[in-house]
């Protein structure tokens, strides 16, 4: 899948001792916390599935959990705006960077969406198969296959995330949104029961730095991102914003579906970068 690289990532600043520190204790209180809790998820899995099958009433507050405590551990400011749908259906949501997976997860019970590639990443792909993720191809010979998935989940509850976008950005801007994947929420089985809710996500670099500062794009590697986090004091903040619900079964086609879903993401993105400028 394509990248956006439309701007060059802000030069590294160099770490300091004090930084390498924080390094040192969040990272390893980062991991403790994450790798210990998908331990005990894994666990409550084993039961869970059995009896429960796609429906999953306990590990998600697990998930919950460890992207809550990750905003504690790193220092970064959580804020959030608006009512989470209560309806059956999916969310979409522009993407700045990886720590959208803890953003959007702390709030809000959801399933992730990804490209197949993500299911072999170290470390990440396992974090991901085991919280639910929805692995896809982008291949028009299974789309079928993909749609009958995506109605199984949507049908048992489960809210699944979109990033119709395609990639992530420097967090400034919301990319047009893809149509491709709309189309599965207007299948037969799906488009009288379904709503999707707009989210933007809006980051807030820490004061003196780059305003781009917590965007992942292009090519830049995870490690040194993550690193970059891990040291930075003071931090910065985030904001969630949920639109209201679009009802599906309201619009005639994937594409109007797509774009009123992305007038809502970008209205909530340039309303907040206006009154962060003023």
């Amino acid at each position: 899948m394509a990248t956006w690289d439309g701007a060059p990532p802000p030069a590294a600043a160099p770490i300091g001792a004090a930084g390498w520190a924080r390094v040192a204790w969040r990272g390893a209180a980062l991991g403790g916390v994450t790798f210990g809790c998908l331990g005990v998820l894994l666990l409550v899995r084993l039961v869970e599935r059995p009896i429960f099958g796609w429906h999953r009433p306990v590990t998600p507050f697990i998930t919950q959990f460890v992207c809550r405590m990750a905003f504690v551990i790193l220092g970064i400011g959580y804020r959030v705006q608006g009512q989470r749908m209560t309806e059956r259906g999916a969310v979409v949501c522009n993407h700045a960077s990886w720590l959208d997976i803890f953003t959007l997860n702390a709030r809000k019970r959801v399933y992730f969406v990804a490209k197949s590639e993500v299911a072999g990443w170290a470390g990440i792909g396992w974090l991901a198969r085991a919280t639910g993720t929805v692995f896809i191809n982008r291949d028009r010979r299974e789309a079928k296959r993909q749609t009958e998935v995506f109605e199984a989940r949507l049908k048992a509850g489960h809210k699944l995330l979109f990033f119709p976008e395609g990639t992530s950005t420097d967090g400034m801007r919301v990319l047009p949104f893809k149509t491709t994947l709309f189309a599965a929420f207007l299948s037969e089985g799906l488009r009288d029961l379904l709503f999707v809710q707009p989210v933007t996500v809006i980051y807030t670099a820490p004061e003196g730095q780059d305003a781009r500062f917590y965007g992942w794009w292009g090519d830049m590697g995870f490690a040194p991102h993550l690193v970059k986090l891990l040291a930075q004091k003071p931090q910065g903040a985030v904001e969630v914003i949920y639109h209201a619900p679009l009802k599906v079964s309201d619009f005639t086609d994937r594409k109007a579906l797509a774009r009123a879903c992305e007038e809502a993401v970008r209205s909530g993105m340039q309303a907040a970068r206006t009154a962060a400028a003023g």
